[in-house]
Parts: structure tokens; sequence; C-alpha cells
């Protein structure tokens, strides 16, 4: 069971999860492969398959972490931005990197998401349901 299903609230229920792109994750392995690219692709690789990305119909969530766990949250209703910067090649291959900003100084980012326009939508859409 994931990190975010545990912490679900009264009511509360799974709207989207995100997830890094695949080149994310071909980059990792690609580093992994070569001795001096192990030292940034191990940290990659862990980050791909133990990062989780979701939102709920109350709160956003980025979860992080194998052995140490760090969960980042924002409240739905304390969204004040969501920033999106793409690439030309992140336009064609459907990536890009997101800030999401609460009031106060709650700040979560996210590189090479997949799909990031989708889950903008899916952030600014999810608090009318």
């Amino acid at each position: 069971m994931s990190y975010v299903a545990k912490t679900l609230g009264q009511g509360e229920r799974i709207l989207y999860e995100a997830h890094y792109h695949w080149t994310y994750t071909l980059a990792a392995w690609v580093f992994t492969l070569t001795v001096i690219g192990a030292i940034w692709g191990i940290p990659m690789l862990i980050a791909s398959y133990t990062t989780e990305i979701v939102v709920t119909s109350r709160r956003f969530v980025k979860k992080t972490g194998l052995i140490v766990r760090r969960a980042e949250e924002l409240s739905l209703d304390r969204i004040e931005e969501v920033n999106l910067r793409q690439s030309v090649l992140g336009r064609l291959l459907n990536y890009g990197d997101l800030t999401v900003r609460g009031t106060g100084e709650g700040v979560i980012d996210l590189v090479m998401v997949d799909d990031p326009i989708r889950l903008r939508r899916e952030l600014q859409s999810a608090d009318t349901r």
C-alpha cells in the first residue's frame, strides 16, 4: 500500500497519480551503467521508483525516499499558483517541470514529470470536484 493511500483522511480519495517521465528513468539507468555516472544514476533510480506524486480530493502530495521518507503536502485550497517549464524536447516528448506554490512558504518542485499539463489541470480543477 502506498504512503498516500495510508494517509487518506475520512472521505478523501485519490484523483490523479503522476510519475516521472520515462526519459528520466532511462537517463538514470544510463548513468548507473557507467562507473562515474553511478553517483548520479543510483539516486535518480531510487527517486524514480519511490516517488509518489498524487492529487487527492483535499491535497497535493509529493513523497520521496526509500529509507528516509520526505513528504511535502499542500492543501488544494492553499495552492496559489502552478508554474510550468517545458523545453522544446519536453513539448515533443510530453514532459516538463512544475513548481506548485502555496500560501506562505509552501513550494513543491517537480522535475521531468510525465504529462505536466494534465497534472496542472488536475491540480486546478481538483478542489471544484
